[in-house]
């Protein structure tokens, strides 16, 4: 059997992207993206637990991101677990891990009437909750 490293999520931007330029001209983008979990413990009270990703996306997906994401965006992302090191300002080396995208999906709408109405998925909005993830199948994520 052959090694897996992918991962899938589904959640929010917590700030605009960040798109950048390396020296040859290739393009990243960078930004936070929040995943957030919902049970109900024994005693029937509702519990939650956010997890943080550090996502990067290179030349083309990553120049998409740049220009339709936004803060609050829902997004789908594929890719795969990524570890780099780094010397901090205090002279230690760190370690961070990080997403590599490779396919991204825009789940949000790009303007304040399209999202009362409809997702760029296509998907028709039910809830008027601002945090409604519409059921998705499998093939609705394929770019």
């Amino acid at each position: 059997m052959s090694n897996v490293n992918k991962v899938i999520l589904i959640g929010r931007l917590g700030a605009d992207p960040e798109l950048r330029y390396t020296t040859d001209g290739t393009s990243v983008a960078s930004f936070n993206m929040a995943t957030t979990e919902t049970w109900k413990d024994k005693g029937g009270n509702k519990q939650e637990k956010t997890e943080w990703h550090r996502i990067v996306a290179w030349r083309r997906l990553g120049e998409i991101a740049g220009e339709y994401l936004k803060k609050g965006s829902l997004v789908y992302i594929e890719g795969r677990i990524r570890s780099r090191e780094y010397d901090a300002k205090d002279g230690t080396k760190r370690k961070v891990f990080e997403i590599e995208a490779t396919e991204m999906k825009m789940l949000s709408s790009r303007t304040a009437s399209d999202r009362d109405e409809r997702t760029t998925s296509g998907f028709k909005k039910e809830h008027t909750d601002p945090d409604f993830v519409p059921e998705v199948e499998e093939d609705d994520l394929r770019m």
